[in-house]
């Protein structure tokens, strides 16, 4: 996810893209941005990449948006800003068993670390998204965590409260895999508690799912069914949702 979360200052373009992104609304978001400048083609292209992950779908779309912010790209912390993209497309083209591309999620990875330099603007996101690879892809919790708490204290820094809840969700689920039920039950609910904030309405199902798994009820059920009533608002995004929200006693295929 791109860590630039609220919007910039008053700027009515950005408010109106944030506001169609935390809706779902990624190919709107991404139509009113213009595809002249490298900033722009990086925004779009982090949009579309956000799509491929919540709804499995538009691959293709983002590909070509990929390949014009490359284009565009002419500073190290552009071209570094594509790299981040295009690891990120590959993590997620792997995650959902699109196709094995692990080895470029990497290396688009590396090559983003070596053109940002640490402390600068978008080295926190790509902090963060070595964590999701160390911890999705290599299954190392260790490299994860200390990935994730890197990019927890730059987007403090920056501050960055979109990549805060991020960061909070994924420390709080190592927490949770390890038995650490408070620490994790803390995390969840700071994320949970950014994403309301903000109003980032399609990453705030999949906080309150991951805050039931550390409650009691009746409290668990509760915050499952806002998730789902939330789910069907979006049309079934994020889809990999999908089994956790089936109603209880549900057939499943």
């Amino acid at each position: 996810m791109s860590g630039n979360g609220t919007t910039a200052g008053d700027d009515p373009l950005q408010t109106a893209v944030w506001r169609l992104r935390s809706r779902a609304c990624w190919a709107d978001a991404a139509a009113l941005l213009p595809a002249a400048t490298a900033a722009a083609a990086l925004q779009r292209t982090a949009l579309l990449v956000e799509r491929c992950l919540y709804t499995e779908a538009g691959w293709e779309e983002a590909e070509d948006a990929l390949r014009t912010a490359e284009a565009l790209a002419h500073s190290d912390e552009e071209r570094g800003a594509a790299a981040c993209e295009r690891g990120y497309l590959a993590y997620a083209a792997t995650l959902h068993g699109v196709r094995d591309r692990a080895d470029e999620a990497r290396s688009a990875l590396g090559r983003a670390a070596a053109l940002i330099a640490p402390g600068a603007p978008g080295r926190a996101l790509l902090d963060f998204r070595r964590g999701l690879i160390a911890e999705n892809l290599t299954r190392s919790a260790q490299a994860a965590r200390a990935a994730y708490r890197r990019a927890h204290a730059g987007a403090t820094a920056r501050p960055d409260p979109l990549l805060l809840s991020f960061t909070w969700r994924h420390l709080a689920g190592l927490a949770l895999r390890e038995g650490e039920l408070a620490e994790a039950r803390h995390g969840f609910a700071e994320s949970l508690r950014i994403r309301e904030e903000l109003g980032y309405l399609v990453g705030t199902a999949p906080a309150l799912v991951s805050l039931a798994d550390t409650e009691e009820e009746p409290e668990a059920s509760r915050l499952r069914e806002e998730a789902r009533r939330l789910f069907r608002l979006l049309g079934g995004v994020p889809t990999w949702l999908t089994r956790q929200l089936a109603p209880p006693g549900a057939a499943t295929a």
